[in-house]
Order: C-alpha cells, then structure tokens, then sequence
C-alpha cells in the first residue's frame, strides 16, 4: 500500500491520478486550491484519502501539508506534481506578468512542493517523484510558446532530481502527456494572453481557434492516464521520461528525427569550433635529438 501527496487533484488528470490510486487500494493525501470541489470529486468514506488545502505558490502551506500527510499516513511514496495551467498565445503577445504568473505555479510551486516532501522521501530513502509535464516541454510550436517554455523548465527540473536523487533510492520520471480530454482546454485551465498581434493571425492565431475546436474531443483517455502513472509507481525500475497518447509519441519521434537530421547537416561547423592542437616544435639547429 503506497502513499499518495498529488497537487491539483480537484480535476484533470490530478483528479484521475487520485481516483487510480484510490481503486488499487492506496492512500491519498489530495492537495487542491478549492477543496470542497476535491471531496464532491473523489470516493467518499474510508480512511485512505486526505484532503488537504494547497495553493503551490504558498512555501508555507506546502509545507505544512507535508508535514500533516507523513502525521496521517505516516510516510509519502509518490509525489505528483500535477498543479497548473496554461496560456494560449504568440510569446510576444504573452505579457511580462502574464508570464510570471503561469512561471510562478507551473515551475516554482512544482518546486516549493518538491523541497517540501523530498525531506521525508530522503529520510525513507525510497520514493517516487512523478512530475507531470506535457510534450509541450519537449516539442513546442506557435501559440502556446511560454506554457511550452515552463514545462520545458519541467523537463530540466527532473533530468536534474533523476541525477541528484537515483543514489538516495528515490525514483523521478517526467510525465508527457498528450491531448486528453479533460477541462485543460477550458478557459478555467487555458488561459488566452490579453493582447492579440494581427502579424500572429496565421501561427499562433490558428493554434488558438485549434484548441476551441478539439476542446472536448482529445482522442486521450483522462481515466487511462491515471491508470498509467499507478502502474508506473509500480515499475522496477521506472524510466525518466514517460510519454502519454499516440500524439505525445509521434510528436517527440518527430522531434527527434529532426534534431539527428540538423545535426548532421550542421556537424562540419559544430565540431570547427575547437580549439586546435598546437603544431610541434622544430628541432633546433645543433640541438640533440
């Protein structure tokens, strides 16, 4: 039997996560902003989930809710960093706290939470750090260029925990969801930058009229992921990375097809940019050999 601390789990795939571990017989500690919404959402009854207030941005609270899952439970064993949102809109019509404001819970709550609870997985030496990026964080294009730009933040944040933390016993993987249908596209969850640019009409314009029209009909089952991050608490060895939805895999495939195509292009000029080996001396007249 696991312990569960999983942030913004009133809905979406948080919501899902919860609900997953719940029916394999696990403990819950549900950390959300609106806590009403979070109990009406999640199995009644029992004495395997706690529901717990948690805005992320709040050092404080965080840890606090912490401290009160291991007085409950006992212990944590997975952590779900699952709290954010989004914002649809060109990076040069996205505005400065526009930007601040999605950084400061997407990137810096997913951190104030994780210094909270790595304490009490350090001292375990056993855990499972599940942050919940999307393959926004490793393939972006127009539209959605600074939610894109904090979940690649996301991306670095976990290959780093993965190096810093293997040696401790404590597992950490990236979760790269595709398009699920939950309330993501929602205007709850997907917020659109206050300012449109006529020049962004044809790029980020269209992606924002995409995202009204698939809002509702994501091909990814929101029940299914859930069910995937339980059984990946439950690998042996879970890998850094796990991609979410045939979408997600064609994406980052893409990419990195991409990628091994520039850089052969390119190798001649990445590699002239070294320094070169001194050429040897010239023997000295009369010198000895």
């Amino acid at each position: 039997m696991m312990v569960w601390f999983i942030t913004g789990a009133s809905r979406g795939l948080g919501l899902e996560i919860a609900r997953a571990a719940l029916a394999a017989g696990d403990r819950v500690v549900a950390t959300a902003r609106d806590v009403d919404l979070a109990r009406r959402a999640l199995p009644a009854g029992g004495d395997g989930l706690l529901v717990l207030p948690l805005e992320v941005t709040d050092q404080a609270q965080a840890r606090a809710a912490a401290a009160r899952a291991v007085e409950e439970f006992g212990r944590i064993d997975v952590l779900v960093n699952n709290a954010g949102y989004g914002v649809a809109g060109a990076v040069e019509e996205t505005s400065d706290e526009e930007a601040r404001a999605l950084f400061d819970t997407n990137v810096f709550g997913l951190l104030n939470v994780t210094r909270a609870v790595l304490p009490t997985l350090r001292a375990q030496r056993s855990g499972h750090v599940v942050n919940i990026g999307s393959v926004g964080g490793f393939s972006q294009g127009a539209g959605s260029g600074i939610y894109g730009a904090s979940k690649f933040a996301v991306e670095g944040i976990t290959e780093a925990l993965h190096a810093e933390l293997s040696g401790l016993g404590i597992a950490v993987t990236v979760v790269e969801p595709g398009q699920f249908r939950t309330d993501f596209l929602d205007p709850a969850s997907l917020r659109q930058a206050g300012r449109t640019i006529a020049d962004y009409a044809d790029s980020a314009g269209a992606r924002r009229t995409q995202f009204a029209e698939v809002n509702g009909r994501q091909l990814g089952d929101p029940a299914k992921a859930g069910q995937a991050v339980v059984a990946l608490s439950r690998a042996e060895h879970p890998p850094l990375r796990l991609p979410l939805g045939q979408d997600s895999l064609d994406r980052i495939e893409a990419k990195l097809a991409h990628v091994a195509g520039e850089i052969g292009v390119w190798r001649e000029l990445a590699e002239s940019t070294g320094h070169q080996p001194a050429a040897a001396s010239a023997p000295v007249a009369g010198g000895r050999s």
